[in-house]
């Protein structure tokens, strides 16, 4: 079984109210595990607010456990999360990043895990975080990509994690003569410029070149500096390539998906050639549904990461 170990956060950087990135270390100065981009790691707090699932009919919600005082209780809790930093930034690094989003209830209730980890940490009150010394994962492009010569990646919302990680693991590996044979592309959704992790990362590493990498991010609340922003998108990332690929959008027509001015609709559709195209996603379950049909209706191979 694989040994617990006391880490650290730093490096904590809040996107908006509810999305943060931060970087995991040891808390003994130790290294990690060797991984591979894609793969993920159980994390583990102690001092989590817990809840109770209810099910009501069909429906199944989560409340706070409490205790004979009406006091919720506290415990432990282990969560797993896709890495974002690339191995070889782990290697050189000694650190683990990871791209993570405040869980919210229908009902309000916060996400155990997510709840503690949010708590504190700007004011260095809440910085332990301990880890299982394991990497694991079979959401990797030599298990799900090889042999295609497309490789469609679609991150909605934290669901970026494992694409931003396979990005910049390429891009390193390009640079040091490895470039690889297959074409990369990109679709980057969530809900704000703000929130759009790793953007300017990614937009270096297409502009870098030393693979063949097209990024094409997209908002879904879109304001009037990303409508003049060339390089952005807009709409749901399964409304943009239901458009690439001529299926009606679930958007309302005032909604209607555009893609970046610098990545147009005509270009997409002479790059992403189904029968050669494999399409990897990760993030909402309701998108990559939709993408899973889209797959289907197009014969195109789908892959989603499903722990």
């Amino acid at each position: 079984m694989a040994e617990l170990k006391s880490g650290r956060i730093v490096e904590w950087h809040r996107l908006s109210n509810t999305l943060s990135l931060f970087r995991l270390v040891s808390a003994d100065g130790g290294t990690f595990p060797a991984y591979e981009a894609g793969q993920y790691i159980a994390l583990r707090r102690d001092d989590c607010l817990l809840t109770r699932k209810v099910k009501d009919g069909n429906e199944v919600r989560y409340v706070p456990d409490l205790d004979e005082r009406g006091n919720q209780r506290r415990g432990s809790v282990t969560h797993s999360y896709s890495i974002s930093s690339a191995p070889y930034e782990t290697a050189e690094g000694a650190f683990l990043e990871f791209y993570v989003v405040l869980e919210v209830g229908q009902d309000g209730v916060l996400g155990r895990f997510t709840e503690s980890l949010f708590r504190g940490i700007e004011t260095h009150q809440n910085e332990k975080l301990a880890y299982l010394e394991r990497i694991v994962g079979d959401f990797t492009l030599a298990k799900r990509a090889m042999g295609f010569e497309h490789v469609l990646m679609v991150g909605t919302g934290t669901g970026l994690a494992p694409f931003v990680s396979m990005a910049k693991q390429l891009d390193h590996e390009a640079r040091q003569g490895k470039r690889p044979p297959a074409r990369y592309t990109l679709f980057h959704a969530n809900r704000t410029y703000d929130e759009l992790a790793y953007h300017r990362d990614l937009l270096e590493i297409e502009q870098r070149q030393a693979f063949d990498f097209v990024y094409v991010p997209s908002v879904s609340r879109p304001n009037a500096r990303d409508l003049a922003d060339p390089q952005i998108g807009t709409g749901r990332a399964n409304n943009l390539l239901r458009q690439v690929f001529d299926l009606p959008s679930q958007e309302a027509v005032a909604a209607a998906p555009t893609f970046p001015r610098e990545r147009p609709l005509a270009f997409l559709r002479k790059r992403i050639e189904p029968s050669r195209t494999v399409v990897l996603t990760c993030g909402n379950p309701k998108a990559m549904a939709d993408i899973a049909f889209i797959a289907g209706q197009i014969g195109m191979k789908f892959e989603k990461e499903d722990w």
